[in-house]
């Protein structure tokens, strides 16, 4: 994370970053939000996020979503690619993952208000979605579905 808000500050941005090899060695960095008088939604898409099972080390993958309402910062997209990329040899239930995601971002920004989508592939057959928000979101703002459809296999 950014110690103050000022970009000369970022260790990431614009330069040469390679992958954090787990979660808790990434850095989530911040920036100040524009208009911190504004309410607006920001949303983060990771098509493709992967992790590992804890248990046989094989891969799991999960399409994530990310909206928030920004208050006084937005995070830094390069290290949130950074820091999502940590997770693909990091052994942990698709819960442990998804939550692990909303509480450092919850953390580092402070926001209005926070939500994930995580929609799982299937493992054993069965697809396991995980959803979490950090309450009401402000009746203002708007805040589209996730807009990813429910696990439905092939056909």
């Amino acid at each position: 994370m950014a110690d103050n808000d000022d970009y000369d500050h970022l260790q990431q941005l614009g330069g040469v970053s390679s992958a954090p090899a787990n979660p808790e060695e990434a850095k989530l960095e911040r920036v100040a939000n524009p208009h911190p008088d504004t309410l607006y939604a920001v949303r983060f898409t990771c098509p493709e996020f992967t992790s590992l099972c804890p248990v046989t080390g094989q891969p799991d993958f999960a399409h994530l979503v990310i909206d928030y309402i920004p208050k006084k910062y937005l995070v830094e997209s390069k290290s949130l690619k950074l820091y999502m990329t940590s997770f693909r040899n990091h052994g942990a239930f698709h819960e442990a993952c998804t939550i692990d995601i909303a509480k450092k971002l919850e953390a580092c920004l402070e926001p209005v208000w926070l939500r994930i989508a995580g929609f799982w592939y299937p493992r054993g057959g069965i697809p396991i979605d995980v959803f979490y928000h950090t309450g009401t979101p402000p009746e203002a703002v708007w805040i589209p579905e996730p807009g990813v459809q429910p696990y439905r296999g092939r056909g």
